[in-house]
């Protein structure tokens, strides 16, 4: 039988309003870059099928539309990357990609599988979409997690620079333990970058979503109650892909 993918990818429901002008204003580009494609096509045309009296200058005047055409349809290639949405790559907390109780050491059927799918994925997907940042998030189910004190305030940027291991971060709750798992992924990722030259151009960041939001993408409070706890299908990884603009400060002169 042939084994099934171990991720998914889907989109949740999104609150279009807030980017509503955003994707106005680059659908109208792409409208207007339509509008001039189809003005030089046709100039194209009528150049090679109409008699010239200077017709040792038409291939130059062609060869220049010909330029023209395929700068616009760059253009457009460009735009379309802008406004196309990305696939949120998911990997389930299940079967051989189980973390073990508590912990963010990755199994080692889950790291041969981010060498072997993640990373081809993620260089493929980011060069279609042309991302510049790549988000690690990490879910947990709502089973408490708090039996030991956290050490993460003082050590999660000694794991960043390579001198405290992942491993020996303690969660004292799920939301230090989604982000233990997340940087954990963020870690793999940039060794492999580092090391093998790969994953070019890429800026990778580890957030923690704890037990709060869905596979569904709703908030975790308007759950049925029997989803409140040991629920596997809570538990995963999330890889979203995005593209980093400059900062602004909103209201402010």
């Amino acid at each position: 039988m042939a084994r099934r993918s171990r991720y998914t990818e889907y989109n949740e429901e999104l609150n279009v309003w807030q980017a509503f002008t955003d994707l106005m204003s680059n659908a109208f580009m792409i409208l207007v870059l339509f509008l001039f494609l189809t003005i030089i096509i046709s100039q194209i045309t009528n150049v090679q099928n109409k008699p010239d009296k200077n017709s040792v200058n038409l291939p130059l005047k062609v060869k220049d539309l010909e330029r023209e055409v395929e700068e616009l349809k760059r253009e457009l290639d460009n735009q379309k990357r802008l406004t196309d949405a990305p696939p949120i790559i998911v990997i389930k907390d299940q079967g051989d990609y189980r973390f073990a109780l508590g912990s963010a050491e990755i199994p080692p059927q889950m790291l041969s599988y981010i060498f072997r799918e993640i990373v081809p994925t993620i260089e493929s997907t980011s060069n279609k979409y042309g991302i510049n940042v790549v988000e690690i998030i990490g879910h947990t189910d709502a089973t408490p997690n708090g039996k030991a004190n956290s050490n993460l305030d003082v050590n999660l940027e000694k794991v960043v620079s390579g001198t405290f291991p992942v491993t020996k971060l303690q969660s004292g709750s799920n939301a230090d333990l989604g982000l233990m798992r997340a940087l954990s992924v963020v870690k793999i990722l940039r060794d492999i970058q580092n090391k093998q030259v790969r994953l070019k151009g890429l800026s990778f960041r580890a957030y923690s979503a704890a037990q709060l939001i869905l596979p569904n993408g709703q908030l975790a409070e308007i759950a049925p109650m029997k989803n409140k706890q040991d629920d596997q299908t809570r538990r995963r990884i999330e890889i979203r892909f995005t593209r980093l603009g400059e900062e602004k400060e909103v209201g402010k002169k």
